[in-house]
């Protein structure tokens, strides 16, 4: 299999740049996994989609305001990444010029009030950075730091909490899990008030999220590696919505990657946490999930790999050319797609209610 059987053509103008103003005024595409049947809908009209024993399993992991804008020594200014926490005050991170941050380079963040030293080169160019402060680190984050938006985003988000769900609570992550991005607490509490069962991992999004897949066969990827967890509460849940005939739809791929890692061969989940480097393409048979809410992702990429592979690439491409021609708004800040099975029955259904002539 080939990466480039992932590729399609995005127009830029329907790259995000920014957050709608309404988190549920997004569109959302329903795509059916077997047929590949497409209806066009609104996010706010998610519930219609979906029945009362049903769970849908939500990324709780907050975004770290983990860019940093700095001074070296000489006065030049410098650009900090925070990528992973390696204990005693020392961050693995992205540099910015990596010329200039060589071991020793020592910065300063704000008016003083954090500074920092590299430690190391590692080798593949990351920097392990000890940092320096007095008081809560995230809370000096708060205040100096940065989202860490995607490449492809080139506006200044004006409210940070438009990179976070309304549901995020564990930090961690260095990049929104975006399919979620999408829910209002009024939204939730509407799909809970229908019977639906709200079940919360997190995954700690890392920027390998990001990174391209260099090689010309899908197979010979190195997938990164991301933490996650299952509390005993959320694997409670999901088991029993298995085996009440309910179906369990993941919001984001990350949610999806993380049930998927701790999946038991009879489709049950275990309530388990570490690093998964799950990598999830077509061929891949899924254990538990049955559905996914995800947004629309980069040509290439894992991401699209994943869809494709509870949808059928086929299916998926189809779509995605159908949200190009229909003008969706694509990638983080972008719409949504609801896939899960049974979707043109609902197409159908709802023509049907809809239609109001007389014989």
């Amino acid at each position: 299999m080939k990466t480039s059987d992932f590729y399609y053509d995005l127009p830029p103008e329907l790259i995000a740049q920014t957050p709608l103003e309404r988190r549920d005024a997004s569109r959302l595409m329903t795509l059916d996994k077997q047929t590949g049947s497409i209806g066009h809908h609104m996010f706010y009209e998610l519930p219609d989609f979906l029945r009362p024993g049903d769970c849908l399993v939500m990324n709780d992991s907050r975004v770290l305001p983990a860019r940093l804008i700095g001074h070296r020594e000489s006065g030049g200014a410098c650009e900090v990444l925070l990528l992973i926490d390696r204990g005693d005050k020392t961050w693995e991170c992205l540099v910015r010029p990596g010329k200039k941050l060589r071991t020793g380079a020592k910065i300063t963040f704000g008016e003083g009030e954090l500074t920092a030293q590299v430690t190391d080169v590692l080798e593949d160019g990351n920097r392990l950075v000890r940092f320096d402060y007095d008081g809560i680190f995230l809370e000096i984050l708060e205040k100096l730091g940065r989202m860490p938006l995607p490449p492809y985003i080139k506006e200044e988000l004006e409210d940070q909490e438009r990179y976070q769900t309304v549901y995020s609570k564990v930090v961690g992550s260095a990049a929104a899990p975006t399919a979620g991005l999408h829910f209002t607490p009024e939204l939730l509490e509407k799909i809970q008030g229908m019977g639906v069962r709200l079940a919360y991992v997190t995954l700690h999004v890392g920027l390998g999220t990001f990174r391209p897949v260099k090689t010309d066969d899908v197979e010979h990827h190195d997938m990164h590696s991301e933490y996650c967890i299952i509390p005993p509460e959320t694997a409670q849940i999901i088991n029993e919505t298995k085996q009440n005939g309910g179906r369990v739809i993941g919001v984001g791929t990350t949610s999806c990657r993380t049930v998927e890692s701790y999946a038991n061969e009879d489709g049950t989940v275990r309530a388990d946490g570490g690093w998964t480097n799950i990598f999830i393409y077509p061929g891949y048979r899924f254990k538990v999930l049955d559905g996914l809410i995800t947004n629309f992702h980069l040509p290439e990429s894992t991401l699209i790999m994943l869809v494709s592979a509870l949808a059928g690439r086929e299916h998926v491409l189809a779509a995605y050319q159908e949200a190009v021609r229909e003008r969706y708004r694509f990638f983080s800040f972008g719409d949504a797609m609801l896939i899960a099975s049974g979707m043109d029955n609902h197409e159908q259904e709802g023509k049907k209610s809809n239609d109001t002539s007389t014989f």
